[in-house]
């Protein structure tokens, strides 16, 4: 029988102009029927009406404030200076909690892992930008471990972070501007391990917009690869190889065919390798 008390989740969210989607990502926090949680959001001085609605929901945040940032990893670095709980996880304004037990089943799950491990994490939904779904990712760590080393191989939103591990390892390093949380993820589990919780979907994320332009996906490659080098790896691996490849076949046809008839033929290869339409479902 386990006695472990109920671990505190924080949750921290960062937001800057998020007031489409922000209602939806508070009140899956709020809603949830686990006790022990407290939200944190820091606001980058929205300029639409972010700060009415935050405002407007004090009651269901333990703490906001709206200021200058200098990106998102700096939003969430002063999020973590606030937080209290034993295991932090970290949600976009759009991303929200898939249902609202995740936190009760997740606590359960929490209070089992030997404290040596400090990642945790379940499946994610990757939803198109009007919430519709497409399909869940997240695999078991001993699956994709070696891949780590080469990529972002878990999901990010909702991962829950030990609060042990920000003692030992650091905050997120701040000149990064997309990778900043795997860039952190590589300081523990370049040698550590990671705890997969199966049977969970823990968020809804949104695609599309800027993440799926290929210029935006050769930048975050070459944020991938400056995060490899300062943890050693100083030879790019196949697999970031490979996928560098793909972002400069997928800027080619972008701009030869345009991206309506590219994101068609992304699609197909897709179909074509027994996977989910994607390209079309996130313009």
């Amino acid at each position: 029988m386990n006695n472990q008390p109920a671990p505190v989740i924080t949750v921290i969210v960062a937001v800057f102009n998020g007031a489409k989607t922000l209602q939806q990502c508070i009140d899956s926090v709020a809603q949830q029927s686990y006790p022990n949680k407290e939200l944190i959001i820091i606001d980058g001085c929205s300029t639409d009406s972010t700060v009415d609605l935050l405002k407007a929901n004090s009651a269901k945040v333990s703490y906001w404030v709206s200021e200058t940032d200098n990106g998102i990893y700096n939003a969430w670095n002063k999020g973590l200076s606030q937080a209290h709980g034993d295991w932090i996880c970290f949600l976009g304004a759009d991303d929200y909690f898939w249902d609202q037990q995740v936190l009760e089943r997740m606590s359960e799950q929490l209070a089992l892992i030997p404290p040596d491990i400090r990642v945790a994490y379940g499946k994610i939904m990757l939803l198109t930008s009007d919430g519709a779904n497409l399909y869940a990712v997240g695999e078991p760590w001993g699956k994709v471990k070696e891949r780590f080393k080469h990529e972002m191989s878990i999901p990010h939103p909702g991962l829950m972070h030990r609060h042990s591990l920000f003692e030992v390892r650091g905050k997120f390093d701040e000149s990064f501007r997309i990778v900043g949380d795997y860039e952190l993820l590589l300081r523990e589990l370049k040698t550590g391990e990671a705890a997969f919780i199966p049977g969970i979907v823990v968020t809804g994320m949104r695609q599309g917009g800027i993440s799926s332009n290929p210029e935006h996906s050769l930048t975050l490659l070459h944020e991938v690869r400056r995060a490899q080098v300062t943890h050693g790896q100083n030879f790019p691996g196949r697999i970031w190889l490979m996928a560098v490849v793909r972002v400069y076949i997928r800027l080619l046809l972008w701009r030869v065919f345009g991206e309506k008839l590219t994101r068609k033929a992304l699609d197909v290869g897709r179909y074509i390798m027994g996977l989910p339409a994607y390209w079309k479902k996130t313009r």
